[in-house]
């Protein structure tokens, strides 16, 4: 970034906004972290804008107290909020346009913020395996997305499609109907229920419930139950064409995160697991990149 395009005294502000909660961290122009910050879910596809924007104001007001400043000082600052759902155009125009209250504003997608964390601002490709799954890649210029339709849609081989997988498993097994399964039993410590309580129980459960069940899966299908190695196996294989389309495109490096994502790489090719190579940076930093790029590009052009 030149010298002459930004001010040594501006401060960026980057957020990493997804559906359960909202983190930020405030630099100096020089890369310094000087404040950090935590709040609610700020997903504005999921929970609208009234809730995601009140998120990300607490956030950034958090990261800024920390460093010695108020929320007065918000007109200093250069904000990029990389958010889930602002995929849905709609959305991201509805974000963008926001009158927000910072010198600067920028919105772009969590995976991008999280694909330019993982690579330091360069290019790069990761997948994200959560509670959700998705692929990202950005190289020269070009980028793409794959997965990410929501758990009623997709998210193969994410925490919540594994553990729906392995509740629908265990009630065939209950109906005699599939081979039993250690994992009847993970479900019964999990939710407390067992048999047909179970459709009580999570007929109407989140993904983030059905994800809980990930660790359990991943431990049953280590000490060899068939009915787990299956599931994991498949999801893995999803997980693995995934990281074989992304990488198709030749990215310089690539990187999973997410909560489930050390567990789930020794399921996968080995042509896959020995190219992944570990996050360098959180996503709220690569909300920052961003926001330096934008605010660096915006600047030099209004000196020119």
């Amino acid at each position: 970034m030149s010298s002459s395009a930004v001010n040594d005294d501006t401060l960026f502000l980057g957020i990493d906004g997804g559906g359960t909660k909202c983190r930020s961290c405030l630099v100096t122009a020089s890369g310094d972290v000087i404040g950090e910050g935590l709040a609610g879910p700020a997903n504005p596809n999921h929970g609208g804008l009234n809730k995601a924007i009140p998120s990300i104001t607490d956030a950034a007001e958090q990261a800024l107290v920390a460093a010695g400043y108020t929320r007065k000082d918000f007109n200093r600052v250069v904000v990029c909020a990389a958010l889930a759902g602002v995929n849905i155009p709609s959305t991201f125009n509805a974000m963008k346009e926001w009158q927000h209250p910072f010198a600067d504003w920028y919105v772009t997608t969590d995976l991008h913020g999280a694909c330019l964390g993982a690579h330091g601002g360069h290019d790069g490709a990761v997948i994200v395996c959560g509670t959700g799954s998705c692929g990202f890649v950005n190289v020269k210029g070009r980028s793409e997305l794959f997965g990410g339709h929501g758990f009623h849609l997709g998210d193969k081989g994410s925490g919540a499609w594994l553990g729906l997988e392995a509740v629908k498993a265990v009630l065939e097994a209950y109906d005699g109907l599939a081979p039993a399964t250690v994992l009847t039993e993970a479900v019964k410590s999990e939710f407390g229920v067992s048999g047909l309580d179970i459709v009580e129980r999570l007929n109407k459960a989140s993904s983030s419930e059905f994800a809980s069940l990930a660790p359990s899966i991943f431990a049953a299908a280590d000490s060899g139950d068939a009915v787990a190695i299956s599931i994991v196996q498949d999801g893995a294989s999803y997980i693995d064409a995934l990281a074989r389309k992304l990488l198709a495109m030749n990215p310089p490096r690539f990187s999973m995160i997410g909560g489930i994502s050390a567990p789930l790489k020794k399921w996968l090719s080995v042509e896959v697991a020995e190219k992944v190579e570990p996050p360098l940076e959180q996503p709220e930093l690569g909300a920052i990149h961003y926001a330096k790029e934008c605010y660096s590009a915006k600047t030099a052009e209004m000196i020119a």
